[in-house]
């Protein structure tokens, strides 16, 4: 009987362990749960993300306004390049002011002389004076060919110069010039005789004499450069 009361006592006792571990079990599993409830917060966390993509927004709008401003950079680009143009038009390039018309190689009194500056570098002005009644436009590079001893004729490159706008009234003078290194060795194989002219944007050509005084050419012709015309006052 005794041990019966033991027994039983013993079961009781054991019954209260495992009812007391369930209930432990269970507040453990709430205070996870709690503390997951307390956690979920967490993927909230976006909503700050979401702020800081409203703020990356912002500065891409920012970009926007910068790209804006290289667009107006952009315009100042095509302003510069309108100046550019303006510029074009004023060094010269062969075709006037778009007002006045060429001058006509038979309107054109023209004339060489030399002008050597030193005895080391040669110079020829070629002058062309408007007879006509109106004016005219002289711009540009005037059409050179020396003619040789020979009988041969050369064309005579371009300087590197800018044409600038020349514009002729009656009676009013444009020149340019022939520039080379003189020769004074005496053993210069050139031996030029005439010049020819054909004035800027014409087609007829007129022939001049090699200027009395005129070193003689160092090299070929090839190192004979002509160079624009612009007004003599």
């Amino acid at each position: 009987m005794k041990l019966t009361r033991i027994a039983a006592v013993a079961a009781l006792g054991v019954a209260a362990t495992f009812s007391l571990t369930a209930c432990n079990g269970d507040d453990s599993s709430n205070g996870q749960a709690a503390t997951g409830s307390a956690s979920s917060p967490a993927p909230n966390a976006p909503a700050t993300g979401s702020s800081d993509s409203s703020g990356s927004s912002a500065s891409s709008n920012g970009g926007a306004k910068t790209s804006g401003g290289g667009g107006s950079t952009s315009g100042s680009g095509k302003s510069g390049g309108a100046k550019g143009s303006a510029n074009g038009a004023v060094n010269g390039t062969g075709k006037g002011d778009g007002k006045t018309t060429f001058c006509k190689t038979a309107d054109l009194a023209i004339d060489a002389q030399n002008a050597a500056p030193d005895k080391t570098s040669g110079r020829i002005n070629i002058t062309m004076i408007n007879r006509g009644s109106t004016t005219c436009s002289a711009t540009g590079f005037a059409g050179v060919d020396i003619k040789d001893g020979d009988h041969t004729s050369n064309p005579i490159p371009r300087g590197q110069a800018q044409p600038r706008i020349t514009t002729l009234k009656p009676g009013d003078a444009a020149v340019f010039d022939l520039a080379y290194t003189i020769d004074s060795s005496g053993k210069s194989l050139s031996h030029p005789t005439n010049i020819l002219v054909t004035p800027p944007n014409e087609t007829h050509t007129i022939t001049l004499a090699w200027p009395s005084g005129a070193g003689a050419v160092k090299g070929s012709y090839a190192d004979v450069e002509v160079y624009p015309t612009h007004n003599a006052n």
